[in-house]
C-alpha cells in the first residue's frame, strides 16, 4: 500500500447498486498490474507570446480511473463480468455505480464502468477481457 492513495482524496459515496466486484459472487480478481490514473480538471492555454492562461475548475477535486486487467478467465467469470456490465439492474453499461474491492489498500471504492467491455477468447475454455477501466466516484469508509 502506498502512503497516499485515491482513497485519501475522495469522499464517501453510496453506489447505485449493492454489488461488489472482488467479493462473492463477483469474486474475480484482477490479474497483472492494476493501474490507477489520476488528474485534475485543469487546462493550460498557451499564447503565441509564450504566455499561459491557467484554468483550474475545482482545486480540491481529483479524478481517478483504475484499470483492471483480466487476462485468463473461465467462461463463468466472463459471464459474470458481462452480466454486471449489460444487466440494466446492475452496471447498466457505464451508467450505474457499484463497489469494487481493491486488495492493494485494502479499500472498497464506489466505481462505474468507464469503457466498453470486450471479451477475448484465447483457446478452448480460456477467456479474457480487455482491460476494464473503472471510474472511481467515491469510497466506502473503512471499518
Amino acid at each position: 500500500m502506498a502512503t497516499k492513495e485515491p482513497y485519501d482524496y475522495i469522499d464517501v459515496a453510496v453506489p447505485d447498486v449493492d454489488i461488489t466486484l472482488g467479493v462473492a459472487p463477483y469474486d474475480i480478481q484482477p490479474q497483472g498490474e492494476i493501474r490507477i490514473r489520476g488528474w485534475k480538471n485543469q487546462e493550460i492555454h498557451k499564447g503565441c507570446d509564450r504566455s499561459e492562461e491557467r484554468i483550474s475548475l475545482g482545486d480540491d477535486v481529483s479524478e481517478f480511473v483504475m484499470t483492471y486487467p483480466y487476462e485468463y478467465l473461465t467462461a463463468s467469470e466472463v459471464g459474470l463480468l458481462f452480466d454486471l456490465f449489460h444487466d440494466a439492474a446492475k452496471g447498466n453499461g457505464i451508467v450505474n455505480s457499484f463497489k469494487a474491492y481493491c486488495v492493494d489498500g485494502p479499500h472498497t471504492y464506489v466505481v462505474r464502468f468507464d469503457c466498453d467491455l470486450e471479451q477475448v477468447r484465447k483457446a478452448y475454455d480460456v477467456y479474457g477481457v480487455a482491460d476494464i477501466d473503472l471510474a472511481i466516484l467515491g469510497r466506502i469508509a473503512d471499518p
